[in-house]
């Protein structure tokens, strides 16, 4: 399966990225597009999955790196919920149609309205894997989407970027309900901002910025470290 090259290029593009669309993270972007766009083609000649994808998912739930705590850069769930010792218990928020559904988490902090999104807003301590190293995250990330079924129609699209993203936030895979919005965007801009040989279409007549999440609200795509953690 055809492996992108990731070479300075890419680096040089990442940083202009960063520059467009204005994270509020710069010495953790910094190694995020160093370090980080490495491993996005060895998960694609893994799975199929377009390295954009990746590097768009990585960068959203990690906030450009500078919330990858435990080396964890997907924000995946751990099912065993610690007890295997690859877990950690992080707080988050997550938004569902209901107010009764405080059972689904360990410790429940706070569930109010929001009318924006028009969703229950739950800020909840859960259960998340880490890692030794950004590798392990990526190969786990892998792996993931492999592994479950829940996902075979967003790898059924494996090699679209876009439509990958939409799947998988039609699985549920985040309850942010503009999570494959956001997404769609960050891929585009990673397209134009890479090496050609990253990209698979062209998107000419777009504009070359956009708005990333506020900064109060893009922590909600990224857990965070308990005060005892």
């Amino acid at each position: 399966m055809y492996c992108p090259k990731i070479d300075c290029g890419l680096t040089v593009g990442l940083f202009s990225l960063y520059e467009f669309s204005k994270p509020p993270f710069t010495y953790a972007t910094q190694g995020f597009c160093r370090r980080i766009p490495a491993f996005c083609p060895r998960a694609q000649a893994a799975t199929g999955i377009h390295a954009a994808a990746i590097l768009a998912q990585a960068a959203l739930e990690s906030g450009w790196g500078a919330r990858a705590v435990g080396n964890m850069f997907f924000g995946i769930k751990d099912t065993a919920k610690g007890k295997t010792g690859k877990g950690q218990l992080l707080v988050t928020t997550e938004y569902l149609k209901s107010a009764d559904q405080k059972h689904l988490f360990p410790e429940v902090i706070s569930v109010t309205w929001n009318e924006r999104r028009k969703r229950w807003k739950y800020v909840v301590k859960d259960w998340f894997r880490k890692y030794d190293s950004p590798a392990g995250s990526f190969k786990d990330h892998a792996q993931f989407f492999l592994q479950n079924a829940r996902y075979a129609q967003a790898m059924a699209h494996a090699g679209d970027p876009i439509r990958f993203l939409q799947e998988v936030a039609k699985a549920g895979y985040a309850t942010a309900p503009d999570y494959a919005v956001i997404l769609t965007k960050l891929v585009k801009m990673i397209q134009r901002h890479t090496p050609s040989d990253l990209e698979s279409f062209e998107m000419p007549g777009e504009a070359e910025s956009f708005e990333m999440p506020s900064e109060e609200d893009l922590w909600e795509y990224m857990p965070q470290e308990t005060e005892e953690g």
